[in-house]
């Protein structure tokens, strides 16, 4: 069976089980503050788990893009070193939520193995939990006994609480969970050592391709655990495995999962795979980095410097440096291997397709951006490694090692490569130092400690934002967060009219309001589906009835720029092209960002054009269409654009303004005309055919207005308030140019004079010609006098400055070339050892170099130092 076929047959096996096959979600998680990416199949289930949404369809299964590449789920490393960890994969499942429980998953796992896929059943081992008597938990027997039906006791292993109990984190639903391994070895091996032996000893042909979790507990903040109300079946299949396996392999990229795209690359490196180690872990690398990055990209996530962008840029770094170093790949390259990605993976994900040329551009300029970075870091390297030679060193730091990692993307390995080719090594414990103080700063910066939820009364948050700015409510729960140093506390209402952040805009404002008090409500964000609202206290009546009342003039300012970007997006389709798609947006009270697809940076006229179609849209007075609850099909053909990376339910919310109709659960303007005024501040490009429009509306647009108009009035007072200030201004710079002019060629007789000056008080001292500047003078003027007495003194010459300007100190010492290579002098070291004088640092070349400071006091003990050193 092809790649496709499983993955086919799969979603048909459980349809034929009564089970809703749903699409992939999309691997960059939105909307969730604890998880970067999709890293397991039951994240899209995660709020149907917790009891936060409906249950709306009690059996699913689906194939689900996930990325495991930080925190708990690290396997970043191991990529391309061994046959099967990948940081993008597949994950099949199928889940019941409150239905079937264990009889089921496991009947149903054993059918499709064995009868569907017609896997060797003398191959299968499984695993069951062997209890925590600590937690009080017992084996589960429940489950052996199940699988005694298809299996001997004997390949039925108990396992640990490390390897099977499975939680979704240190708080929420767990349980004891059942994994199904597979011995892939030939009969020969499997003659001379039990595969029982192997299980769960990280054997790469012994390997665990389904996991069956039994989630029945919820564990608290106090670590103790409660049963949950509803039993759920969470099940994963890493599909590359599977198809590993099912296709007789012994390396997951061996399969056509993955031999499209090494043969691909083997055709532009000119090199076969499976003729040499270290070239095939290269291409192993490539090949799964190539996937991660194209599907991050269709997922709105791009290469950048913070949080999930570093994440991408990093991997995608890594491929890079594999090509560079094993596969001769000096030019860009993994953009071309998209082709043979699309041709694998674009039927299930035709994503991929619709956005290969977005895909091929950031790719391309990410990998360029990086190859210059690391052009500089060999180089920055090579002069480490002359600099320890000189020293007589065998070895560099561990700093200057982590620098190299963390500033340009030196993985540990290429520096210790490059190091072994120079005979030398590096501190690794030095070098796994820093890394572990980076990982304590950022551990200690993101570190949140949360108390358990108090509830007060049971029942599900109803948002009633969209028609109401105030209404009457209650607590239902609430906790203590504590977050860095501070506190706070995070309150789920009954009903809300504040808007919980997401799709861009920003949370609500306001108040929670008694007869006897006001707590002011900071914020409103979105975890796991709720409502969270943010205050820092709590009101002294937990049970008393609220008037919960948003911040108004916030949440205006807040709709007009939201409104202003739908306005935006519609005109720059209309004006840019049809190509232009939203890539991600920002609306708060104070302005609005607009991100776009687009290849080149927006002309003046094309911004001005885009404003007066968003003001002319704004004049027409449109009136707000809103159509809630409407079936996604159905939206699609009034022509609502879905975005990318973005998943949608069955029923969706549809804003319209005339002939701008978009997907939005965002609030929005009753008219368009309430916006008043719009205006473009800045367009920028944030990645390779990525642009950026940050715009202004209604008041704060007035406000720029005035800030422009009284910074003209101030310039034309300047000038005395002509009536042609453009006229004014170009006289006024033409006039500084030549006054400019005159000035530089006063400067330069001025220099001439004060060297020939210099020149006559010439001090000869052991046979070398000294020339010494003190006085008021720009660092310039100095470099230059320095550089005319080099030149007109070829040997023997030292010049010396100990000077100040502005009250600022400076050191310059330039030395004749015989005084450098003939009497081993360095300028730089002089003035680096003499600027302790100066409270101050520098350096430069051994025959020229400066070194500036913060107390002239010092200027002639300085001079004083580098004069006797020269002597």
């Amino acid at each position: 069976m092809t790649s496709k076929e499983i993955r086919e047959s799969f979603k048909s096996f459980f349809a034929s089980k009564e089970h809703k096959i749903v699409p992939s979600a999309p691997m960059v998680i939105k909307g969730d503050p604890t998880l970067m990416f999709t890293n397991a199949g039951m994240n899209q289930f995660k709020d149907v788990i917790l009891g936060n949404a409906p249950i709306k369809y009690a059996r699913v299964a689906d194939s689900q893009k996930c990325l495991r590449v930080s925190g708990k789920h690290n396997d970043l490393e191991e990529v391309g070193h061994d046959t099967y960890h990948h940081t993008m994969f597949e994950m099949l499942g199928n889940w019941s939520f409150g239905d079937y429980f264990k009889k089921e998953a496991i009947e149903w796992a054993w059918e499709y193995l064995t009868e569907v896929l017609a896997l060797d059943k003398n191959r299968l081992y499984v695993t069951v939990f062997e209890g925590s008597p600590s937690e009080g938990l017992s084996r589960d027997d429940e489950a052996a006994a199940y699988w005694e039906k298809y299996l001997p006791v004997d390949r039925i292993i108990n396992g640990n609480k490390k390897d099977n109990f499975w939680e979704m984190g240190d708080t929420g639903p767990c349980g004891p969970c059942s994994e199904i391994h597979i011995d892939l070895r030939s009969d020969e091996e499997r003659a001379k050592v039990d595969g029982l032996t192997l299980v769960n000893q990280s054997d790469p042909q012994v390997v665990e391709i389904w996991n069956l979790v039994f989630m029945q507990y919820n564990r608290k903040a106090d670590k103790s655990l409660d049963p949950l109300p509803a039993k759920v079946i969470d099940t994963g299949m890493g599909f590359e495995r599977l198809c590993m396996a099912v296709q007789g392999k012994t390396s997951n990229y061996d399969t056509d999962v993955f031999q499209t795209i090494i043969k691909a690359l083997g055709a532009l490196a000119n090199t076969t795979y499976g003729e040499d180690v270290k070239k095939d872990i290269a291409m192993r690398v490539i090949a799964d980095h190539v996937r991660t990055i194209a599907f991050s990209i269709t997922d709105g996530q791009l290469p950048s410097n913070a949080k999930a962008g570093y994440v991408i840029r990093r991997i995608l770094r890594r491929a890079v440096r594999y090509g560079y170093t094993f596969l001769d790949q000096h030019k860009s390259f993994m953009y071309k291997l998209l082709p043979a990605l699309i041709e694998t993976m674009g039927d299930a994900y035709p994503e991929l397709i619709q956005q290969q040329t977005l895909i091929e551009k950031v790719m391309k300029e990410e990998e360029e951006s990086f190859l210059r970075t690391l052009e500089t870091g060999i180089k920055l390297l090579d002069k480490q490694i002359a600099d320890a030679k000189v020293k007589g060193l065998t070895e560099i730091s561990g700093v200057e090692a982590f620098t190299l990692y963390d500033t340009y993307g030196f993985p540990l390995d290429l520096t210790e490569l490059i190091l072994k080719e120079n005979d030398m090594s590096v501190d690794e414990a030095g070098f796994k130092a820093e890394m572990q103080k980076q990982k304590d700063r950022a551990r200690n910066a993101a570190a949140v400690e949360t108390e358990d939820w108090v509830t007060l009364k049971d029942g599900d948050t109803e948002f009633v934002g969209y028609d109401f700015t105030e209404c009457e409510t209650e607590i239902l729960r609430y906790r203590k967060v504590k977050q860095k140093n501070s506190e706070f506390y995070q309150i789920v209402l009954s009903r809300t009219p504040f808007y919980a952040e997401m799709g861009g805009q920003v949370g609500d404002s306001g108040w929670l309001v008694t007869d006897d008090e006001t707590i002011e409500m900071s914020d409103t964000k979105r975890e796991n589906n709720l409502a969270v609202h943010l205050s820092n206290k709590l009101p002294q009546d937990l049970t008393a009835t609220f008037i919960a009342r948003i911040n108004l003039k916030n949440r205006t300012a807040t709709e007009c720029n939201h409104t202003a970007t739908h306005l935006l997006h519609e005109g720059l389709r209309e004006i840019l092209g049809s190509h232009v798609e939203q890539k991600g947006s920002y609306v708060s009270p104070s302005v609005l960002r607009f991100d776009f697809s687009h290849f080149q940076k927006l002309t003046d006229k094309e911004i001005r054009e885009v404003e007066r179609y968003v003001t002319g849209k704004i004049r027409e007075n449109i009136i707000r269409e809103e159509m809630r609850h409407v079936p996604i099909a159905e939206a699609k053909e009034m022509g609502a654009m879905a975005l990318f990376g973005e998943k949608y339910g069955e029923d969706v919310r549809v804003i319209r303004f005339g002939d701008s109709v978009e997907l939005c659960g965002g609030t929005h303007i009753s008219s368009t005309g309430r916006i008043g005024s719009f205006r473009i501040i800045n367009e920028s490009s944030i990645a390779a055919g990525i642009r950026r429009i940050e715009a202004i509306t209604a008041e704060a647009c007035e406000d720029y207005f005035y800030a422009q108009q009284d910074i003209l009035t101030e310039v034309k007072s300047l000038f005395n308030n002509t009536p042609n200030l453009t006229q004014a201004l170009r006289k006024f710079f033409e006039e500084n140019a030549e006054m400019k002019k005159t000035v530089e060629e006063y400067v330069k007789e001025k220099t001439v004079q004060i060297k020939d000056a210099l020149i006559k008080k010439k001090q000869v001292i052991n046979g070398i010609d000294f020339y010494v500047l003190n006085g008021p003078f720009p660092a310039e003027v100095v470099k230059d006098i320095a550089f005319q007495i080099k030149g007109q003194f070829a040997a023997n010459t030292a010049f010396v400055g100990a000077t100040e300007y502005e009250g600022k100190p400076l050191l310059t010492v330039m030395l004749s070339d015989d005084l450098v290579k003939d009497q081993g002098l360095n300028a730089s070291q002089l003035v680096r050892d003499a600027a302790k004088h100066i409270q101050g640092g520098g350096g430069g070349q051994p025959h020229f170099a400066t070194a500036g400071g913060k107390n002239t006091e010092g200027l002639t003990k300085a001079l004083n130092e580098i004069m006797e050193k020269i002597k």
